[in-house]
């Protein structure tokens, strides 16, 4: 319908000049707001901002969940270890009604409103695994019970798998691969897909405690194969064994006699050798009569069998070791570095050696063979932020991967103080070098990263604020502590290994 002469002879509107006139507006009153704030703005000092994670708390034989800030979450109510699978995820799993001369208990599981969630299933519990003294929980499975059988759900509910097994538990050492048991067979599920079937008695990694490889498992004919993490079978179900050794799409496998083959089962090498190490490109570490040495996949003898072990390290040079010491070689098999120290490592991902000596000293040894660091104590390596922490002299010192000395606030870049000692004291400078606290501490730690500092003073220990202020005075023994850390005024409990915060 018309809307009469007047309006049917006006000009039509320009949508794109409308929007540019609204977006200019608003750019302004942006810009007018954001002038304001930074002309307002007080001196107000920085604070750590981190993700809430969260914490098994415990004190006077009560347990509960604190936050990174040291909120309580969950009440100091319960008598067992309240567990945290995943320190980021609300799921914490308490015990009740345990009853230790049965091995019986029951669970239920809590969120950080402190309501009970999951309750459609029964005995809700985390999956444990280990791999030295390193303990966690599987992050994003649980098992639950029914009819007195076992099932998967992930953290939200979802079922994964009906209650239909036996047991369920975590391959040892291996992140996020699931055993399933069956009828005394064995299975594996890995991120919510089932990779095997349980009808195996027997399943390990191609790479101890490394799934990207695949899985080696035995069938009821007690005979080998090897699956990879898209289930595809990469080698038959038809050898005596498979060692968990692989590189450059080469396997070691027993079929009769110990021999090396490639992806497709041809065999490539099956002489030389009692045992084989490593396999690196075309070089493969060997082990004949007891001894290691390396070999070429045409089976010419590139070191020869003499040393006690051999590993790769960088630019395909080797640590060795002989007559009970360590030391570094090259592909031509001479001396790199001579053979004087207690161990040695290889840390693939900073490309470096660390070279162990008496009274826990540490050598850094470089890919040119150069000692970049002598007669340290490592206090950390950071690969995700490329650097290293050490101690030298009473004195912290931080190193990139170029071993050139950093400055704290160079590395550490969401901390807002930073460890600093005078006439020896410790105290703490703002990320402008500017003295915050002053050096008045016999020890302290860096900044945690959730904001605290731990400062020591007259044999006790307490904590700092983000911004430098005491939220705990030194009033806390921690000399059964091998880690001092502080949540608030919470401090890490002394097996450091339960990740467990008291008070």
């Amino acid at each position: 319908m018309s809307r009469g002469k007047r309006y049917d002879n006006e000009p039509k509107l320009n949508v794109k000049k409308v929007i540019a006139t609204i977006v200019a507006i608003i750019v302004f009153i942006m810009f007018v707001l954001s002038l304001k704030n930074l002309l307002t703005k007080e001196d107000k000092p920085e604070e750590v901002v981190n993700v809430e994670t969260y914490f098994s708390s415990m004190k006077d034989g009560r347990w509960g969940v604190i936050n990174n800030k040291g909120e309580e979450i969950i009440p100091l109510e319960y008598n067992e270890m309240v567990i945290i699978p995943n320190a980021t995820k609300d799921i914490f799993i308490c015990l009740e009604n345990v009853n230790y001369e049965t091995g019986t208990y029951t669970t239920k599981v809590l969120n950080k409103e402190n309501k009970e969630i999951l309750t459609e299933y029964s005995q809700v519990e985390a999956i444990q695994n280990q791999l030295n003294s390193e303990i966690w929980y599987e992050d994003d499975v649980l098992t639950y019970v029914e009819n007195g059988k076992y099932g998967l759900i992930n953290f939200n509910g979802k079922r994964i798998t009906d209650a239909i097994y036996d047991k369920i538990y975590a391959l040892t050492g291996t992140k996020r691969s699931i055993i399933i048991e069956k009828d005394g067979k064995m299975g594996l599920i890995s991120l919510e897909q089932i990779i095997l079937e349980p009808e195996y008695t027997e399943i390990k990694t191609v790479t101890p405690n490394d799934s990207s490889n695949g899985y080696i498992a035995k069938n009821e004919s007690n005979k080998y194969g090897l699956i990879d993490a898209n289930k595809k079978t990469v080698l038959d179900f038809k050898y005596d064994e498979i060692a968990s050794v692989t590189g450059n799409n080469l396997y070691v496998v027993r079929e009769g006699n110990l021999k090396i083959i490639d992806k497709d089962g041809n065999t490539k090498l099956e002489s030389g050798f009692d045992e084989v190490v490593d396999i690196e490109g075309d070089n493969i570490i060997i082990k004949s009569g007891g001894k290691c040495g390396v070999i070429n996949i045409s089976g010419e003898t590139v070191i020869p069998t003499e040393y006690d072990s051999l590993s790769i390290a960088f630019n395909n040079n080797y640590i060795a070791a002989r007559d009970g010491k360590y030391g570094m070689i090259t592909p031509e098999n001479t001396v790199a570095i001579e053979f004087k120290y207690n161990q040695m490592y290889y840390r693939e991902a900073a490309n470096f050696v660390e070279a162990e000596k008496e009274n826990f000293k540490t050598d850094i040894i470089d890919s040119n063979f150069n000692i970049a660091l002598e007669d340290i104590i490592i206090s950390d390596v950071d690969i995700e932020k490329g650097y290293l922490r050490v101690r030298k002299d009473d004195d912290y010192k931080y190193y990139n991967f170029k071993f050139e000395e950093k400055k704290a606030q160079e590395l550490l870049t969401a901390n807002t103080l930073f460890l600093v000692k005078e006439n020896g004291k410790y105290g703490y400078q703002n990320k402008n070098g500017e003295l915050v606290v002053d050096c008045i501490y016999d020890d302290a730690r860096e900044q945690n990263e959730f904001g605290y500092c731990a400062v020591k003073q007259n044999g006790v220990w307490g904590a700092l604020k983000s911004d430098g202020t005491v939220i705990l005075e030194p009033s806390i023994n921690l000399d059964n502590n091998l880690y001092i850390d502080f949540i608030d005024t919470w401090y890490l409990f002394e097996d450091s290994t339960l990740n467990t915060y008291t008070k």
